[in-house]
């Protein structure tokens, strides 16, 4: 790392924190999941941790780190991640906001492994907003294919045209024009806004609330729902210069995802370990409420899912008798079928036939 960088960092840091914008939920609208609840890390968002440790929680807000430690960890961390980082399409300098925005929208917990080979083949069909928004809605469904959450190619599919009628087809810069977007809540527009335009916002997702939560309060995890005191350690710890501070937030994304993962950290890898106030202490097991993983057979989820397999095979309007084909109980059949017309991503038609929206 040149010594401008680092002098650029350790100003940045000794500057103070500057408020973020929108501080933000790291809870998504349910998918990334590692879709279907799979618990497989992403760069981004990871699914619920598990309930097999436990550590205490803190009863005070951490005591606040000197400026000169805050410079230190941004240049480990970065550091690393100059090193170490995933070689991933949407991070290319080539890549465009479009392709930062689809794998956003994607990686909602579901991992990187599930997300690549979809979002190649979204940008491919669809290489700008524009090309979607011309598209059904019912096609985003169908291209979304097993990635899980389905509604989530629903917002997709509604940026996009509102990016395509009120921003010229461009994916705005700005963080509260892509706030107003369909479907995009504050974490995706934080997000958007740092990986795309390297703009300084605080993006906390899972993986950095636990990196966080290690680091700095000697958590094993942050709590169930984000608080206003993650939100405050997360300021306080974004770097004051924009290009830093859009890099810190990709680094300790990536932090979260490789190495200080919620089953099995990796504390031999990790470049801030001998900093880390949990390991310090002992890493102590959790002691908070239970952190329980998602299940999925046997739920409406995966009633849903494979009723809407049927849908996405069917260029066709499909009559009911293939559906009802493809679950055994009636009851949780018709309401998982029930569902999917509530949320918009099947259309029933006359004579007991169904399709997706048009």
């Amino acid at each position: 790392m040149s010594t401008d960088l680092r002098n650029s960092r350790s100003r940045a840091a000794s500057a103070g924190p500057a408020a973020s914008d929108a501080p933000v939920d790291s809870a998504r609208s349910g998918g990334s999941a590692e879709s279907a609840g799979s618990a497989g890390s992403t760069p981004g968002h990871d699914a619920a941790d598990p309930a097999d440790r436990r550590s205490p929680q803190p009863s005070a807000a951490a005591p606040p780190l000197r400026p000169q430690a805050v410079a230190e960890l941004h240049d480990l961390v970065i550091d690393w991640f100059d090193g170490n980082a995933r070689d991933l399409p949407w991070r290319h300098p080539d890549a465009g906001a479009w392709s930062v925005m689809v794998s956003e929208f994607m990686l909602q917990q579901t991992p990187v492994s599930r997300v690549l080979p979809v979002h190649q083949e979204w940008l491919a069909r669809w290489p700008r907003p524009a090309d979607l928004a011309a598209e059904p809605p019912g096609e985003a469904v169908r291209a979304w294919g097993r990635l899980g959450y389905p509604r989530r190619a629903l917002r997709l599919h509604a940026a996009a045209t509102a990016i395509a009628h009120q921003h010229d087809g461009e994916v705005p810069e700005a963080h509260d024009e892509l706030l107003a977007l369909p479907g995009v809540g504050e974490y995706t527009a934080a997000a958007v806004a740092s990986f795309a335009y390297g703009r300084r916002h605080v993006v906390l997702d899972t993986n950095v609330r636990r990196v966080f939560a290690r680091l700095v309060s000697g958590t094993a995890y942050p709590p169930n729902a984000t608080t206003a005191a993650e939100r405050r350690t997360a300021g306080a710890l974004l770097p004051a210069d924009e290009a830093t501070a859009a890099r810190w937030a990709a680094a300790t994304m990536e932090l979260g995802a490789l190495v200080c993962a919620a089953r099995s950290p990796e504390c031999g890898r990790c470049p801030v370990a001998a900093r880390c106030a949990w390991r310090l202490a002992g890493s102590p097991a959790h002691d908070g409420p239970p952190r329980r993983g998602q299940t999925y057979a046997g739920t409406d989820r995966q009633v849903r899912g494979r009723l809407l397999a049927v849908l996405r095979a069917s260029r066709e309007p499909v009559p009911q008798a293939a559906l009802d084909a493809v679950w055994h109980e009636p009851v949780q059949r018709a309401r998982a079928l029930d569902g999917l017309v509530e949320d918009g991503l099947v259309e029933p038609l006359s004579g007991a036939r169904y399709r997706l929206p048009q």
